[in-house]
């Protein structure tokens, strides 16, 4: 199926590697953005592709919370749960996020707009709490910014309150 349809883009990530094994997250990646999700049989055609065998693709696959086992809402939330985001209110933040979505971590609205997760570390730790949505960070939030960022969201599949991913060193602004 991927190499049907990619099979020019497949030969092209793969020539950029030495070793062929390397090429496995980019491929992850391209199946992913294909189906929204990395399912069973782009895991067997990747492995066969790469030479590997199917565990070592589903390994990677586990490993990295980039990737899913399952489709997704449109926006990806993942929250923040490291100590120091624990620490400013990732709790409190994932309680605000269940109150105006209606979903756990692991669930996706019925209408497939958001999926909610919780993730260690993404690497923002003086600007917590903070959520990545998709690719785009969130920080110092409060229950103002997350009814806007949602609402932006939905209203424009976008929301200018992103921040980044890395804000530090903080524009002036921000800190007033």
């Amino acid at each position: 199926m991927l190499r049907e349809k990619y099979e020019d883009e497949i030969e092209q990530i793969i020539s950029r590697y030495p070793v062929r094994r390397s090429a496995l997250l980019p491929l992850l990646n391209l199946a992913q953005r294909e189906e929204g999700y990395v399912s069973e049989t782009a895991m067997k055609e990747i492995a066969r592709i790469l030479r590997l065998t199917p565990p070592q693709v589903y390994e990677v696959v586990t490993f990295y919370t980039m990737l899913t086992l399952k489709p997704i809402g449109e926006f990806h939330i993942q929250v923040c749960k490291s100590l120091m985001c624990a620490l400013v209110g990732s709790d409190n933040l994932l309680e605000w996020l269940h109150a105006r979505l209606g979903i756990r971590p692991g669930q996706t609205t019925p209408d497939r707009l958001f999926t909610l997760s919780t993730v260690e570390c993404l690497a923002s730790c003086g600007t917590g709490p903070m959520m990545q949505v998709n690719d785009d960070y969130y920080e110092r939030l409060t229950e103002e910014k997350v009814d806007r960022i949602l609402a932006d969201l939905k209203r424009d599949g976008n929301s200018p309150l992103k921040s980044g991913p890395f804000m530090l060193p903080e524009p002036q602004a921000v800190r007033d």
